[in-house]
């Protein structure tokens, strides 16, 4: 038996959703860890497209069981939107294959409200937020007035959580000189849609136990990238939860020894979504060739992504910071039509040359990528399946990248389809 975990290991949207789809379909059990419906997942099957933000990639999957962990934070009425927009696609979501956390805390109408409010005042100096509520909802977490899923069992309880929440809130919507948040239609709301939440609702980690001992696959699936992480990411504009590989046994309720391999999800080239640092983004004609030849809009937001060059020293420095056994290497066939391919190897910073990036956003911002060049390999990757089938070029680079972050490259990507991956090691076979 094998349990792996899956992470990005850039700014996120580096094709989680493909090999994830893939993998699931090798696992018994596959759960969300951190994150909410501000990440989404995009797989491809049967030629049928499904945009997953909350529900794991194991739904899309016969006898598979889908989990959302103690970790995630709840949209109640986006995840059942989600859930009945998946069921008119012909796939069945019912109290035997999917589970949540009871756990798991929600994002209330005030969370969303409170991530915009902040956003429109921050101006220039906005995080760039999908402003769906998540910071906000994991702010009421760690300050201990969240409502969680088992919340939603007694009105009486329900009433007292709301009463504590919107204290604080409405508090700080005085402050800023916006209406109070009335609790009554809130709590009336909730209880409305209470029985098809909690119909799920069930202790995750005493399922993860059983399933450990009836020997069954996990799969541990991760939102957003390393870089987005609150602790280990471009702080401050980062995401709101902790997206490091080690947070999957946290964000679930199981040992970290219930992790077996950690899979790290890498694209070919470098994007990212939002404000904040980017050190080899390119703001000419081949960031656009990257950003249209990848069509590259956020699966939840639609928003244009920044592209830029493959920055090796921060996937090395993610590899080392989430423990990744081995990489899988998205969109290749995107750099088909490149007559050069840079690759960052370090940086400099006030004349000085730096091998990681440094903690503080100003240095962040500030420093200059140092590049080494790979001649381009001018010929269609699209749907190759084999490594020996690649243009020596393309091999010649793929070598340069294994190298350089010290990690095996696992996979290939060379397209959206499922089928069209270069398969060199199997971390459920290992």
């Amino acid at each position: 038996m094998k349990n792996v975990v899956v992470v990005g290991s850039q700014w996120g949207d580096e094709g989680k959703g493909k090999i994830v789809d893939w993998l699931s379909e090798q696992a018994d059990v596959v759960i969300r860890f951190q994150g909410g419906h501000n990440a989404g997942h995009t797989l491809v099957i049967d030629k049928i497209t499904y945009k997953l933000r909350l529900l794991p990639s194991g739904i899309v999957r016969k006898n598979k069981i889908s989990i959302i962990g103690n970790g995630v934070v709840i949209d109640p009425w986006a995840l059942l939107e989600e859930i009945e927009e998946i069921k008119s696609k012909g796939i069945d979501v019912n109290t035997e294959n999917f589970i949540i956390s009871e756990a798991a805390n929600l994002i209330l109408p005030f969370h969303k409200e409170m991530d915009e409010i902040r956003e429109d005042a921050a101006g220039k100096e906005k995080i760039g937020t999908t402003r769906r509520g998540i910071g906000p909802a994991y702010e009421d977490k760690v300050g201990r007035r969240s409502i969680r899923v088992m919340d939603l069992r007694s009105e009486k309880n329900l009433d007292k959580r709301l009463e504590s929440v919107l204290f604080h809130h409405n508090a700080i919507r005085k402050g800023l000189g916006k209406k109070f948040f009335e609790k009554e239609q809130l709590k009336i709301n909730l209880l409305k849609i209470a029985p098809e939440i909690l119909k799920f609702s069930k202790p995750v980690w005493l399922k993860i136990d059983e399933y450990k001992r009836q020997k069954k696959k996990i799969l541990f699936e991760g939102a957003q990238g390393i870089l987005l992480d609150v602790d280990h990411g471009t702080y401050p504009y980062v995401t709101s939860s902790n997206t490091v590989a080690a947070n999957a046994a946290t964000g679930t309720g199981c040992g970290p020894n219930s992790i077996n391999y950690v899979l790290g999800i890498t694209k070919a080239y470098t994007t990212r979504v939002g404000e904040g640092p980017f050190p080899t983004e390119l703001k000419d004609n081949i960031g656009e060739l990257l950003g249209t030849r990848g069509k590259e809009f956020g699966t939840v937001t639609n928003r244009k992504r920044r592209c830029g060059w493959f920055d090796g020293v921060l996937v090395r420095q993610t590899i080392k910071i989430s423990g990744i056994d081995g990489i899988a290497l998205t969109k290749l066939d995107v750099l088909d039509e490149l007559d050069e391919i840079k690759m960052c190897i370090q940086y400099e910073l006030d004349g000085e040359r730096m091998d990681y990036l440094p903690a503080g956003v100003e240095d962040q911002l500030n420093i200059k990528p140092i590049y080494k060049s790979f001649p381009g390999w001018k010929t269609s990757t699209v749907g190759t399946k084999n490594f020996d089938s690649l243009p020596e070029n393309a091999k010649n680079y793929i070598y340069a990248v294994e190298d350089f972050i010290g990690a095996k490259i696992s996979s290939i990507s060379t397209s959206p389809e499922r089928e069209d991956t270069i398969l060199i090691e199997n971390p459920f076979a290992i």
